[in-house]
């Protein structure tokens, strides 16, 4: 056979219905038609020569937004002063 199914770690998201995904690789030269794809019952996407890419179209597909990171707060006690070199107040 030349294709099967790659387990991860991490769950892969479900598409729109709720239809849990599955990474086929597909062992065949990229242009003999192998290749990289996610599926599910309802859908699947192209082959691409890498399971980024085939996750990135994916989550396109169905609209799936990835979290964006939190950007740290900075500390509420630090005082933060003017530098003169760069044109601060001088006191």
């Amino acid at each position: 056979m030349t294709q099967r199914q790659i387990q991860h770690e991490d769950a892969l998201p479900a598409c729109r219905t709720g239809h849990a995904a599955r990474h086929i690789l597909d062992s065949r030269r990229p242009d003999a038609g192998g290749g990289h794809l996610v599926e599910c019952l309802c859908s699947q996407t192209r082959k691409h020569a890498d399971f980024d890419a085939a996750l990135a179209e994916w989550k396109r597909a169905h609209q799936i937004r990835t979290p964006r990171p939190q950007v740290q707060q900075p500390t509420t006690n630090l005082v933060q002063l003017g530098l003169r070199l760069r044109g601060g107040h001088a006191r």
